[in-house]
């Protein structure tokens, strides 16, 4: 088993920072992705960025300029970083990460909420 503990959300106005972070920790051999997720009410949850143990990047089209995600594998942990908030980005963000295992995990969630 793996536990995931999140940190870092709240609430910030249009045009400011966050930063999110996700500790690994329990049954770990190895976490290949690592990556953060995201639900508004009423809409289904979408990716929003994930890192391999590569350190290859992907992100969602919404957020690419203003989000950076990365990763500390010492600590295995994840971070994201949010700028240039929008309200649009208000959402319930959650970490999950899959291990060598073929398993994947979920962290509990964070609300995010931007306001106008």
């Amino acid at each position: 088993q793996v536990q995931l503990v999140e940190s870092g959300g709240g609430l910030v106005q249009a045009g400011g920072s966050l930063r999110l972070s996700c500790a690994a920790s329990g049954s770990i051999f190895s976490l290949i992705i690592m990556g953060w997720y995201r639900q508004a009410p009423g809409k289904q949850r979408e990716l929003v960025a994930t890192i391999r143990s590569s350190s290859r990047t992907n992100y969602a089209d919404s957020v690419k300029g203003r989000f950076t995600i990365s990763r500390d594998n010492a600590k295995n942990t994840v971070y994201l970083q949010m700028s240039t908030l929008k309200p649009e980005d208000t959402a319930v963000y959650s970490c999950y990460v899959y291990t060598s295992t073929g398993t994947g995990y979920w962290g509990q969630g964070t609300q995010v909420t931007v306001s106008s």
